[in-house]
């Protein structure tokens, strides 16, 4: 409707109906919700970058690690796991099909080749693997922190049975043998 064609009563009628009304000085409407807080925003978002460390969706967590010494002796075996597999397992009369070294690395890069390396000895059918962690025998007395979470990650696994620190030769205690189930593949005749 363009404005030659309104009616003077129209117009009377509209101005009276806007009487006392104020122009908007800006020109955009109040959605009626707060501000956003910036700085808890960025907070959040630093947060959702650096992660939880403290649970992992991988299975391997950290929300409470067992320190060790760095010459501790480890063994642990799952429930049901005999006393005599244990004591194979320690002599080194299982075994070991395959090996990985995490000296050296991040908590967070040893735990990501090791859940992949456990991943695929599985996969593969492997009975035992050797995993190395060193004994990190620190100067300030603290204890060895890859040993340590190595030692929580393996009783976390599904996939392992028992483990238990090597034999001299294969890195005493800053290895371990670990004993993984087996799902036994069709037509597998062992």
């Amino acid at each position: 409707m363009s404005q030659d064609n309104v009616e003077p009563d129209d117009e009377n009628l509209f101005r009276q109906a806007i009487k006392g009304v104020k122009p908007l000085k800006q020109q955009q409407a109040d959605t009626g919700k707060p501000k956003a807080d910036r700085a808890r925003i960025a907070a959040s978002r630093a947060r959702a970058l650096t992660g939880n460390t403290s649970i992992v969706i991988d299975g391997l967590s950290d929300q409470f690690v067992i320190d060790v010494a760095p010459e501790e002796e480890l063994m642990w075996g799952a429930n049901g796991v005999q006393a005599s597999q244990l004591r194979k397992l320690k002599s080194a009369q299982i075994p070991f099909d395959d090996s990985i070294d995490l000296h050296g690395m991040t908590v967070e890069r040893a735990r990501e080749l090791l859940w992949a390396f456990l991943a695929e000895a599985v996969k593969q059918e492997i009975r035992c693997v050797r995993v190395t962690h060193g004994k990190a025998q620190r100067k300030d007395g603290r204890t060895p922190i890859l040993k340590s979470h190595v030692n929580t990650w393996l009783r976390q696994h599904a996939s392992v049975l028992a483990f238990t620190s090597c034999i001299p030769r294969h890195g005493g205690t800053g290895s371990v043998y670990v004993l993984l189930k087996r799902t036994m593949l069709e037509g597998r005749e062992d």
